[in-house]
């Protein structure tokens, strides 16, 4: 303690000797120290941290790289799911035009079937009224006849014979009366 107390002739900014030597020493020490402990920790934390960064960059780009592939499928598929689409579109409207062809063809057929069904029973009636009017128009001539001739003329192998022989002038009157 007399060392620590004895005055120093070199000044208070200049240490002595002795505490310059003790004091690079204790440096050399606690510096061999850190070097041998604390350094080699020290570097391997570094180079965990340096290999976390350079991983997580290559993870990063190769993240980026399955980003950019996974992209391009998507773009692949959304363009084939549009030709599709449109090929679809297309053939729906082949098929609507069919279709409305088809309904027209249709059409057509049942109303000519209509048609020839209508003029079938057109016919039939036109002869059914013929039938009855020939019969109508033939009792009358009879009855008329009668009246006339003052006799009966109940003989119906004649009536008939008669009838026929009327309606046939008359036919070929309005033939005649056609014709001109």
């Amino acid at each position: 303690m007399r060392f620590l107390a004895a005055p120093s002739t070199l000044g208070p900014l200049l240490p002595s000797w002795s505490e310059l030597i003790i004091g690079a020493v204790a440096f050399l020490i606690v510096f061999g120290i850190l070097a041998k402990v604390l350094m080699p920790r020290i570097s391997k934390t570094l180079e965990e941290r340096t290999d976390a960064i350079e991983g997580g960059l290559r993870r990063a780009e190769d993240a980026q790289s399955e980003a950019g592939r996974v992209l391009e499928q998507y773009r692949a598929q959304l363009s084939e799911a549009r030709h599709e689409a449109a090929r679809l579109r297309e053939q729906a409207k082949e098929e609507a035009a069919q279709i409305v062809a088809q309904g027209r063809a249709d059409g057509v057929a049942e109303r000519q079937r209509i048609i020839e069904s209508a003029t079938a029973q057109i016919e039939a009636d036109r002869q059914q009224a013929m039938t009855a009017l020939r019969a109508e128009v033939g009792a009358l001539a009879v009855e008329l006849a009668s009246r006339i001739v003052g006799e009966s003329l109940a003989d119906e192998a004649r009536q008939t014979r008669m009838v026929d022989r009327f309606l046939a002038e008359i036919e070929a009157e309005s033939d005649g009366v056609g014709a001109r």
